[in-house]
């Protein structure tokens, strides 16, 4: 407000842990205290995961202030378009808007990683050098990021200048978890119809597994999702631990239509013998069926190791459980069990190149194995 240089700040912290929800809190704040000053704030917020080149990302905030000076200047363009000018042309249009009038810019960059990933560190380079050149604003970039590993991937000469400041919001814990819901339950459910015990358990789930203030909220919802669709007329702790196993599943799921094709192919082998076969399965069955599916799909057939390899990866990511079995002299192998129903992971595992298998032919290949 007394129109010094601000400085930057980086936030690190994961997912669920309000970093995005106080950044907006506080520079809302800050606008309603510069509407009574003389140095007024411009807040511009960015989602990185939607907006996440350099171009795109200097056309946005050129068109943010650009906005408020096209009734009072002919000199600069009415909007910049999202593709088509050089960006050096882009950067100059954003600079002489924003140093147009007395103000400051607080720039949000939320999801900085991805940006940084992306397109690389110049666009930051260039906002973190920007109140050296002009004359009659300033700004400060806040950086938000659930990696905190960010740093590595700036040049050395962007970390010194962005990371002025750091703060780091850590997991809730079950107290608090708690508090959150205790608020958001007064407004969302009848009073009197969640049981004791319902709030203390979905904040002991979410700090447990993940700290996670969304998550948890989550939990809650579905619980009394599951109430209201049962017709019951309180929330108990079993309507929790229902509400806990479905979002799993449906983790799960969205885990599984991200996969490779590959390794939704390897998936694929592992639901059709599941439900073929009443005993556990092993990786050489696995394999089998697997070969026989990339025939018909027209794909590459990977060796048994890497075969091994992406069992392995389904494993770690708890869609199926795979242990290692002595077998005497017929050597070791992996005992296969489905950690999902295998409706839910054919219907998740949708994919192009694996609709032209014929279900038929597969049934007989089962039968050799």
């Amino acid at each position: 407000m007394r129109g010094e240089t601000p400085s930057n700040i980086l936030i690190y912290g994961k997912t669920g842990t309000g970093k995005t929800a106080c950044v907006k809190y506080v520079t809302r704040e800050l606008e309603k205290v510069s509407d009574r000053s003389p140095l007024k704030v411009k807040l511009v917020y960015i989602n990185c995961e939607e907006v996440n080149t350099k171009y795109r990302i200097l056309a946005t905030l050129a068109n943010t202030f650009l906005e408020r000076l096209r009734r009072n200047s002919n000199e600069l363009p009415d909007s910049v378009p999202m593709t088509g000018w050089p960006t050096d042309e882009v950067y100059k249009c954003f600079f002489r808007a924003m140093d147009s009038e007395r103000q400051l810019a607080v720039i949000v960059l939320d999801e900085i990683d991805k940006l940084v990933l992306k397109s690389g560190d110049e666009v930051l380079y260039h906002l973190t050098r920007m109140n050296s050149d002009l004359m009659n604003s300033k700004v400060s970039i806040i950086g938000i990021s659930n990696d905190l590993n960010f740093m590595n991937y700036l040049d050395p000469r962007v970390r010194s200048s962005l990371s002025e400041e750091e703060l780091v919001f850590p997991p809730y814990n079950a107290v608090q978890l708690k508090e959150i819901l205790e608020k958001r339950a007064r407004i969302s459910f009848m009073e009197g119809v969640i049981e004791d015990g319902v709030i203390s358990l979905c904040a002991a789930h979410a700090a447990r597994e993940h700290g996670d203030a969304r998550r948890a909220l989550d939990l809650l919802r579905v619980a009394g999702e599951l109430a209201e669709r049962d017709g019951d007329e309180k929330v108990t702790v079993e309507h929790v631990r229902r509400a806990h196993e479905k979002i799993e599943q449906d983790k799960m799921v969205e885990v599984i239509r991200t996969l490779p094709t590959q390794s939704k192919l390897v998936l694929y082998s592992i639901v059709v013998l599941s439900e073929r076969m009443p005993r556990s399965i092993v990786s050489g069955e696995v394999y089998s069926v697997y070969r026989e599916l990339c025939s018909q799909a027209g794909l590459d057939v990977l060796t048994q190791r890497r075969v091994g390899d992406l069992i392995s990866e389904l494993d770690m990511l708890g869609i199926i459980s795979a242990r290692i079995i002595n077998k005497g002299r017929q050597g070791r192998t992996k005992e296969i069990k489905l950690n999902i129903h295998p409706t839910q992971a054919m219907a998740a595992i949708h994919d192009e190149q694996l609709m032209t298998i014929d279900t038929l032919k597969l049934s007989r290949q089962l039968t050799l194995v």
